[in-house]
């Protein structure tokens, strides 16, 4: 019988990660680090923990149906980390995350600018103690300038910065027509954001032995992920509106109404302008001078889209998708999550997992979309049960005897 292979150390199998944050951004940013192999150690309020825990329903269900305490919200950003339960409020509290600190290589968190000092953990007290720890702050609006006080949720600096001034329908009467986005972008890609500048400062570290500070805000990723619209702004000095699916820059690249409903267009280039028009049945709007070129195309999309509307009104989805895909032309369904899940490719891709579970058997979870030949992510711990770790750490990390564990207990220090 063969052997099954060991499976290959994560590229940040030796780095241990203190997560002091709570919510998206933070604990988005540590478990991309804590699939990478980094051993993160999570740090909750007893009795409490990260707000997401209770941000149900839906809830996870026991082997009997019947909700468990872990949100489903929370199952998102928090696999393979050990939960402990601290209240670093009280002097001993404190101590024991600094301990902790000075056997760590990265600290996250999301607390307010200066709301760390009063208990010895903000970057300046942790560095006297490990001149090699990498600190990572996410904050709102960042740690200076004059809105650095204020709170930062991702729904309002999806306002504040840009993005909800291009996401949605123009407007109509009675309508405004401004929505966010489905999902908390701008927390997503800043816990992006910072993984990345985690990474990067590692490497500096690797070669220099000294950690340094990083400052993430929301604000900032979000201004810079406007990416091409910014770019459109700070070229034309013309602010882009609402486009609903439409894209500003190339026509045709949106939803196209059905007999039964929409697909998707994505159309880059115009040979595959001129196979979608052929393939519609309007093959002359290809050589149609307004709309020969996508220069031609953006400038005249308002005649283009109801031309191509009415065409494609003709036959259903499933018609579009196969005959398009046939004449090689970017189309594709506007899958709900239902569907997505079930979609051949994203089976195969395996991007639906489930891991054991303490309260409920198992858990679903999405799977991580990094792909690595030589260092993979491991799937190695569930979403921690809050506080499910906490003696285990405190014993092995910091060598604290039962008696210790106890006397923090009985002080509610854990």
């Amino acid at each position: 019988m063969s052997q099954i292979p060991p499976t290959p150390a994560g590229a940040l199998a030796n780095i241990r990660v203190l997560d002091l944050s709570r919510v998206l951004a933070g604990p988005w940013a540590t478990q991309l680090l804590a699939d990478l192999g980094a051993e993160v150690i999570k740090v909750e309020r007893p009795g409490v923990g990260d707000e997401t825990r209770s941000w149900g329903p839906p809830f996870l269900k026991d082997a009997q149906g019947c909700d468990t305490s872990e949100a489903a919200y929370f199952l998102c950003a928090n696999r393979n980390k050990k939960s402990i339960t601290v209240d670093f409020t009280k002097p001993a509290g404190a101590a024991l995350i600094r301990e902790i600190a000075k056997t760590s290589d990265v600290v996250v968190e999301n607390f307010k600018v200066g709301g760390l000092k009063a208990y010895g953990l903000d970057y300046d007290s942790l560095r006297a103690l490990n001149p090699r720890l990498v600190y990572c702050s996410i904050t709102g609006f960042g740690q200076d300038g004059p809105d650095c006080n204020r709170p930062g949720y991702d729904a309002l600096i999806q306002a504040v910065g840009g993005l909800m001034s291009v996401t949605g329908t123009p407007p109509a009467e009675g309508n405004p027509g401004y929505v966010k986005v489905g999902v908390a972008v701008v927390d997503l890609m800043t816990g992006l954001y910072a993984s990345n500048a985690i990474m990067a400062a590692l490497l500096h570290r690797h070669a220099s032995g000294a950690g340094q500070y990083i400052d993430t805000a929301l604000l900032d990723v979000q201004v810079a992920c406007m990416a091409n619209q910014a770019s459109n702004y700070l070229v034309s000095g013309r602010s882009p509106g609402r486009l609903g699916s439409a894209h500003p820059n190339i026509v045709p690249y949106q939803d196209l109404p059905t007999a039964d409903g929409a697909v998707m267009l994505a159309v880059g280039n115009d040979g595959q302008f001129a196979r979608l028009c052929a393939a519609l049945g309007v093959g002359e709007l290809a050589g149609d001078p307004r709309f020969v070129t996508n220069t031609k195309r953006v400038e005249n999309r308002a005649a283009l889209i109801p031309l191509l509307s009415e065409a494609s009104r003709r036959r259903t989805s499933a018609h579009w998708e196969k005959t398009l895909e046939a004449a090689g032309v970017p189309c594709g369904p506007i899958n709900d999550l239902a569907t997505v899940f079930e979609v051949p490719q994203v089976k195969h891709r395996g991007l639906r997992m489930t891991m054991p579970h303490a309260a409920a058997g198992e858990v679903p979870l999405v799977a991580s979309p990094l792909r690595l030949s030589a260092s993979p992510v491991s799937y190695r711990s569930p979403p921690p049960l809050l506080g499910e770790h906490t003696e285990s750490v405190l014993a092995e990390v910091l060598g604290l005897d039962e008696a210790q564990i106890v006397e923090l207990r009985r002080d509610k220090v854990i």
